[in-house]
């Protein structure tokens, strides 16, 4: 039987079936875990003893040990094979969410929520890389992608409905409880349909390591203390110049270590250098909208946690419609171009959804920007992911997918500290009650990420025109 045929066989297709599930059952529990909170963080301040000041340090926590771990539970992964630690970090993982989610006291809470974060710094960079080993064919690869990176662009809406709903119609632990019997799922399933990948020789980069974990962890703690304390801080002025200081330290390590944590080869392609730059920028944007709406909705319109989860289904369901879209779309235009174009519409649903008002209604001056926003962004997500593996070699997947996930958890931490200061300068407090005004000005300001990701997106169109040029120049 030829190895073609073997791909087509039903049970192939089968368990190809059963590994994307698993793959995606992972990653959107532990990406919607660093919104499910947010509809429920009055019910834990009076619950668990938290203050104004200690309160937002229940997503921050999990932010800054995703964010600062993530390149090294790349490297980790190469090493001892991805499987292996991809399962380790379920594992670690399905455990915080049973800490998180009978958690008595404030401290209980946050501690297992850096838990939490770390253990999806270790498993989330396997999910893409073990993705793009089980489907090697280009068109399979393309469609399982797309599906992915629907699953990380949805994840925080998802989280929002999902916290809304089980906040007000039974109780916000179940939110984090819910964790538990799907990672024992994604755990038994496993070690029969996840590939394994052999182990790179080598050691680890500690040089590297410590200097990239120190970085990143001491960026997204001054980004986080910028959008509580103010850019003037001295702890905020103190942590990012330690992170740029580690951070170039990081370049030059990586520079001259043999095996390097990230190899920098990476960055030397336009396309994908270009995506990450735009992941940010653009995840930046829409991770603090899924923050900030959230509120707007139920301290301006007086919405309940539940009702304003149900408010984010049109924008979840058109994340993963897009899905289905992309491939015609991608065949009339181009993937470079509709790039282009999906940040425009998106930027256009921002800049429509910034108009609100003391008059405002859901329907239509919050619901049809959604629409907009989730077509747009929805598309770009896919293309984004695609772009950021483009051309990478087998070796480097794990990286890769290390780069394309701190970039969307770096624009997370980045657009909620950069906004959260907008929404303060507006007359927003800590607890997020403020007028329109102020939650419109925020999405204002998000506007601006989407205007200065489109001339980026412009040099992927520019640069991949020249690539084709260049391969008809020199066919025979």
């Amino acid at each position: 039987m030829s190895a073609t045929h073997m791909e087509t066989t039903p049970a192939t297709r089968l368990s190809r079936t059963v590994t994307l599930a698993v793959i995606l059952g992972c990653q959107l529990m532990m990406v919607l875990d660093t919104s499910i909170v947010t509809t429920a963080l009055p019910h834990l301040e009076r619950e668990l003893g938290f203050n104004s000041t200690t309160l937002s340090w229940v997503q921050n926590s999990y932010a800054l040990a995703f964010g600062g771990l993530l390149l090294l539970g790349a490297r980790i992964g190469d090493l001892l094979g991805r499987r292996r630690v991809f399962m380790v970090g379920v594992g670690v993982f399905t455990f915080a969410s049973l800490l998180a989610g009978v958690a008595f006291n404030a401290e209980v809470m946050i501690g297992a929520r850096v838990l939490q974060g770390a253990a999806s710094a270790f498993a989330i960079p396997a999910t893409l890389a073990l993705l793009v080993q089980t489907f090697p064919q280009p068109g399979e690869r393309s469609q399982a992608i797309s599906i992915y990176s629907a699953v990380i662009g949805a994840g925080g809406s998802v989280g929002i409905i999902v916290g809304g709903v089980f906040t007000d119609l039974l109780s916000w632990r179940w939110g984090l409880l819910i964790n538990v019997p799907i990672g024992i799922v994604v755990l038994l399933l496993s070690p029969r349909f996840l590939p394994e990948t052999g182990r790179v020789k080598g050691s680890v980069d500690i040089a590297g390591a410590l200097t990239v974990t120190a970085g990143m962890s001491a960026l997204v703690y001054g980004l986080v203390n910028a959008g509580e304390a103010g850019w003037g801080n001295l702890t905020t002025i103190v942590s990012l110049a330690a992170a740029v200081l580690m951070l170039l330290a990081f370049v030059l390590v990586e520079r001259h270590a043999e095996r390097p944590i990230t190899p920098l080869r990476l960055f030397k392609d336009m396309t994908r250098s270009g995506a990450y730059i735009i992941r940010i920028l653009i995840v930046g944007a829409m991770f603090s909208t899924f923050y900030f709406l959230s509120q707007y909705l139920q301290n301006v319109l007086g919405f309940s946690a539940f009702a304003a989860g149900i408010a984010y289904i049109p924008l979840t369901l058109l994340f993963f419609l897009m899905v289905y879209a992309i491939k015609p779309l991608s065949a009339l235009l181009g993937k470079p171009a509709l790039l282009v174009a999906s940040l425009v519409i998106a930027g256009l649903g921002m800049l429509w959804l910034s108009s609100i008002g003391p008059g405002t209604a859901y329907f239509p001056d919050v619901l049809l920007p959604l629409i907009v926003l989730g077509i747009g962004q929805g598309t770009a997500i896919i293309l984004l992911t695609e772009f950021g593996m483009s051309g990478v070699a087998p070796a480097d997947n794990g990286a890769a997918s290390g780069l394309v996930n701190t970039a969307h958890q770096l624009g997370g931490s980045i657009g909620l500290a950069l906004l959260t200061v907008v929404f303060a300068g507006s007359g927003g407090t800590a607890q997020g009650m403020a007028g329109a005004e102020a939650y419109g000005a925020v999405f204002t300001s998000a506007t601006w990420f989407y205007a200065l990701a489109v001339p980026c997106a412009a040099l992927i169109y520019l640069a991949q025109r020249r690539a084709a040029g260049n391969a008809s120049a020199t066919r025979p």
